[in-house]
């Protein structure tokens, strides 16, 4: 395919380049059109006339498939690619591919972010100070909540993919201890990492992180049931999947003080609805899925996928689902 041929269409490229970064070398490989956000209804319009489309949490299904003839190739510009019908996709022969592995670090960054939220409460005093509650303290030190230290803590992950590691890596450095619930064997796991069942992990953890892919099976996999395994004084982590939690019942769970705290980078609904259930829970901590969204991470994020095309272009598979 030569690049005067080649029109290629980014659907949502707003979140991924945030103005500071550019779709330059992307431009280089065809005719080139980046929507900041597309609507379902504007969805079939803006990819007609495309061999590549590249999209973020625009949803390409059978049915928008079905109407493009020309589409030769879609990018997923994440790592989890469930905004595209897979199956369908193969059977008219159109190339999907990911970006694995991009922001690892910045997730895992994240995960301890709320970890340190909750146990160390920085922002907390830092506006206590500045509304003055240092300053006229008669102590040479103040504090109002608990202060909790994490080494000797057990930290439970919930799949043991990149992230996963790394998040046991920096709790282990941290002194925590650290189970897993994975399929891998005992053999693949990192050193000090113990292999537990789901019952064990949610009953030992003072710390419980969620890093599993979602899946039918994984749906809900904390409910009012795992929640009652849990430990009044445990902090559940979510920066994986929305749904991978019952959002009521951990509502409920931190209302009635079964678990401590449920600190979490993403929802079931976003942007959420104004009476989401954990909104306004004084012991939530909820950041606007934002742990992918260092400027690093972007840049990586980006330079792959244009790579994954410009590969594709070539007549290489590279990062194929």
């Amino acid at each position: 395919m030569q690049k005067d041929d080649v029109h290629i269409v980014v659907l949502d490229g707003y979140t991924a380049a945030h103005g500071e970064l550019g779709w330059d070398a992307l431009e280089r490989l065809g005719h080139l059109t980046v929507y900041d956000r597309t609507t379902p209804a504007d969805t079939i319009g803006r990819c007609r006339e495309a061999d590549v489309v590249l999209t973020n949490k625009v949803c390409l299904r059978r049915e928008e498939l079905s109407r493009l003839p020309r589409l030769r190739y879609i990018g997923v510009l994440a790592t989890g690619y469930n905004v595209v019908d897979v199956e369908a996709a193969r059977e008219r022969g159109i190339v999907v591919t990911n970006v694995p592995a991009y922001s690892t670090d910045s997730v895992a960054q994240m995960v301890m972010a709320h970890l340190l939220t909750v146990t160390n409460r920085v922002e907390h005093y830092a506006d206590k100070n500045r509304q003055g509650e240092w300053a006229h303290c008669p102590d040479f030190c103040y504090w109002d909540t608990p202060l909790t230290e994490l080494c000797g803590k057990t930290m439970g992950i919930v799949g043991l993919g990149n992230i996963g590691r790394r998040v046991a890596a920096i709790s282990q450095a941290l002194g925590m201890n650290v189970l897993a619930l994975t399929s891998k064997s005992n053999a693949q796991l990192p050193e000090g990492i113990g292999k537990v069942s789901l019952q064990e992990l949610f009953r030992l953890s003072d710390v419980v992180s969620l890093h599993c892919p979602l899946t039918p099976q994984t749906h809900h996999l904390v409910c009012a049931e795992t929640l009652s395994m849990m430990k009044p004084s445990a902090i559940l982590i979510n920066t994986g999947r929305g749904p991978l939690v019952d959002e009521q019942a951990v509502a409920d769970a931190l209302r009635a003080h079964r678990i401590a705290a449920y600190c979490a980078d993403v929802l079931a609904t976003e942007p959420p609805q104004d009476d989401s259930p954990l909104l306004r829970c004084a012991d939530a901590f909820i950041t606007p899925h934002i742990a992918w969204a260092t400027k690093e991470a972007r840049q990586r994020l980006i330079a792959v996928a244009i790579d994954n095309v410009a590969k594709f272009l070539g007549g290489v598979s590279q990062n194929r689902v």
